[in-house]
């Protein structure tokens, strides 16, 4: 890098003043990644809830997902709590049983089909999910319960809640390609996949088709 030679006219206070503007665009690239706020409805404008939201990687972006909450779903008044939780794929996650009955926990979905025999109040069982993807749950006693796990290898990922808001974190400003998963997509992987410019601190609202509340 060349030297910048001051004139020797110039006083100290406008030498000050100029190193300052040079150093802007510096200063300005060297930004920190802020959040980025999204809202998920569907094709009538209405929130979804429960709505997981993916951001494909940067390029060379190899960090490690790191997400705020626990990798834990429990069953809680027959029903699993969360209903939807996004996972790092390699991780673990912890099934405790509150309820004051048995539970025995399934998938036949292709990332990770298993079955956890029963056990009781107070319990915990953990499974390993080592596949990308979604993993459908249910319980073999309790018919009504079901869940859902999504595996993921993004750490810029989120769930939309009752209003269809979520964030993500630390993503810098560009153009990116979003993937929102939800149960009741239309269409057999469940996705819906496009483009997003992403502004920092301007929420963005993606709209998705999805089969009404009840359909299969």
């Amino acid at each position: 890098m060349s030297c910048i030679e001051w004139p020797l006219s110039l006083t100290s206070t406008a030498r000050t003043f100029f190193a300052a503007v040079l150093a802007m665009p510096v200063l300005l690239s060297a930004a920190p990644p802020a959040t980025l706020p999204l809202q998920i409805v569907d094709q009538a404008g209405m929130p979804l809830n429960d709505a997981v939201i993916e951001i494909a990687r940067p390029a060379g972006d190899a960090r490690a997902p790191v997400f705020r909450w626990r990798n834990a779903m429990a069953q809680k008044n027959l029903a699993f709590v969360p209903g939807t939780l996004i996972i790092a794929r390699g991780t673990s996650v912890a099934f405790p049983n509150l309820d004051t009955v048995r539970h025995s926990i399934y998938s036949f979905s292709k990332p990770a089909p298993f079955k956890i025999d029963l056990y009781g109040r107070d319990q915990t069982r953990t499974q390993r999910f080592d596949i990308s993807g979604t993993v459908a749950l249910g319980c073999n006693i309790h018919d009504q319960m079901r869940g859902y796990i999504r595996i993921v290898d993004t750490p810029y990922a989120a769930r939309t809640d009752g209003n269809g808001l979520g964030d993500i974190d630390g993503l810098p400003q560009g153009t990116y390609t979003v993937t929102v998963w939800h149960p009741r997509m239309k269409g057999a992987s469940g996705e819906w996949r496009g483009k997003i410019i992403a502004t920092p601190g301007k929420r963005t609202r993606i709209a998705v088709p999805v089969r009404p509340a009840g359909a299969r």
